[in-house]
C-alpha cells in the first residue's frame, strides 16, 4: 500500500504561481494530479510516466502548468503559473500502483485558492 500527501497549496491572487508536491511512500508507475471545485466533479489535470517522458494535460492548464517528478525523492510536483480564479480546487495527487492498473492510490487532497 503506497501512500500519497500533497503539500503546497495556499492562497494566492490571479495572475501568481504555487507549486504542490505529491510524496510518495513507495514506487508508483504513472502519476497524476486531479482538481475539484465546490459544487463539480473531479476533474483531470495532468498526469506523468514513470520515467518522465511523457506528459499530458487537460486543456485549461495547457501552457500554465507544469507536471514533473523525481523518482529518487519518489515525489512529483505541479508548477502552476498565471493562476486564475477557476483554478480553485482541491486537488488531488494520484498514482498507479502497477502498469496495468487504474489509479490505485488517492492523496488527501490540498487547496488552491485563486483570488481575482
Amino acid at each position: 500500500q503506497v501512500q500519497l500527501q500533497e503539500s503546497g497549496g495556499g492562497l494566492v491572487q490571479a495572475g501568481g504561481s504555487l507549486r504542490l508536491s505529491c510524496a510518495a511512500s513507495g514506487r508508483t508507475f504513472r502519476m497524476g494530479w486531479f482538481r475539484q471545485a465546490p459544487g463539480k466533479e473531479r476533474e483531470f489535470v495532468a498526469r506523468i510516466t514513470w520515467t518522465g517522458s511523457t506528459t499530458s494535460y487537460a486543456d485549461p492548464v495547457k501552457g500554465r502548468f507544469t507536471i514533473s517528478r523525481d523518482n529518487a525523492k519518489n515525489t512529483m510536483y505541479l508548477q502552476m503559473n498565471n493562476l486564475k480564479p477557476e483554478d480553485t480546487a482541491v486537488y488531488y495527487c494520484a498514482a498507479q500502483g502497477s502498469i496495468s492498473s487504474g489509479w490505485d492510490y488517492w492523496g488527501q487532497g490540498t487547496q488552491v485558492t485563486v483570488s481575482s
